[in-house]
């Protein structure tokens, strides 16, 4: 196993996508190893008194909603439905995607993390 350098942000933001792979996914053997990986990064965040509690639940309520995106993306592609509905889908994936990086630089800031995650896109608003 190798240790990389994340910002604080990454890590929990990494934690609430294996709580949900966790939960969602079906087949046993993908599920033991997100749990695996889960616990091992948790035991890091609880290691390092990581208790983003609020932004947490932000960050996987924005989470879930990505993995729900990207099912109906998916099936949309599966069924080559391109209409309005897979337009609004998409554009909800790049908001959800831009809130989720707030939360994460949010973290980051309240934390006094190292590494600052940065992103820069078109403005769109």
């Amino acid at each position: 196993m190798i240790h990389v350098p994340v910002s604080i942000g990454e890590l929990i933001d990494k934690i609430t996508i294996l709580e949900i792979k966790v939960e969602k996914i079906k087949d046993k053997e993908k599920r033991t190893n997100c749990k695996k990986e889960y616990d091992l990064l948790e035991e890091i965040a609880k290691k390092s008194n990581l208790s983003f509690f609020k932004e947490r639940a932000n960050l996987k309520k924005v989470n879930e909603k990505l993995w729900d995106i990207e099912d109906k993306m998916r099936k949309a592609e599966a069924s080559h439905k391109f209409g309005q509905e897979f337009i609004e889908i998409t554009r909800h994936e790049y908001k959800c995607n831009d809130l989720r990086a707030r939360i994460k630089k949010e973290i980051n800031l309240k934390s006094g993390s190292e590494i600052l995650e940065e992103k820069d896109y078109v403005s769109y608003t």
